[in-house]
């Protein structure tokens, strides 16, 4: 089988082709539409977790699945959360356009530095970090889809406030990358 094809990776392709759909969906600012946004969300995010855990327990484990996995989270929550800032909900509160871009510069940030660490030869490890902030934007996303009001919980107001928290911890783990990018290159000259 070849290397992208594992199911690891076709369920990180999965998460890229949702985008599409998802984008589809939130042109629609009713609840029906949301609810089905945020389940599909849903979906693919716990395909987050099973993509992860196969590839281990698999050994198939691939450079491609480790570029394509936090690929399709990003590209998942940027879609989502650029879709929520321009959604127009009459009488609703939105996602604040300048939150979604401190969380794109960190995301860009972070990518661009990878990509410098590669051409680098320089092997930068996944953060716990990484996973917690995927999680928690997770949470966001989800309750920023459904919106609205539902059994008296404010869906809208958690998803929020998940957001809040994991924009400070994509900051604080955007961080941890640089020091851990220039420690690694630090040590690496070093040895030269």
């Amino acid at each position: 089988m070849p290397v992208v094809c594992t199911i690891p990776n076709l369920l990180s392709l999965f998460r890229i082709l949702i985008i599409p759909v998802l984008v589809y969906l939130l042109t629609f600012p009713d609840r029906w539409s949301s609810l089905l946004a945020a389940g599909l969300f849903l979906v693919a995010s716990v395909t987050d977790y099973f993509d992860g855990y196969l590839a281990r327990r698999n050994k198939t484990v691939s450079d491609v699945g480790k570029i394509l996995d936090p690929l399709a989270d990003k590209l998942m929550v940027a879609s989502a959360l650029i879709m929520l800032a321009a959604i127009d909900r009459p009488h609703e509160p939105s996602v604040p356009a300048w939150l979604v871009v401190v969380v794109l510069a960190r995301e860009t940030a972070v990518t661009v530095l990878r990509g410098i660490a590669l051409s680098e030869s320089i092997v930068m490890h996944a953060e716990s970090l990484g996973k917690y902030k995927f999680i928690l934007q997770a949470f966001a996303v989800v309750g920023l889809l459904v919106h609205y009001e539902y059994w008296g919980f404010d869906f809208f107001a958690a998803g929020f406030y998940f957001l809040v928290l994991s924009s400070a911890i994509a900051l604080w783990s955007g961080v941890n990358y640089h020091l851990q990018f220039f420690r690694l290159r630090q040590a690496r000259v070093s040895r030269v």
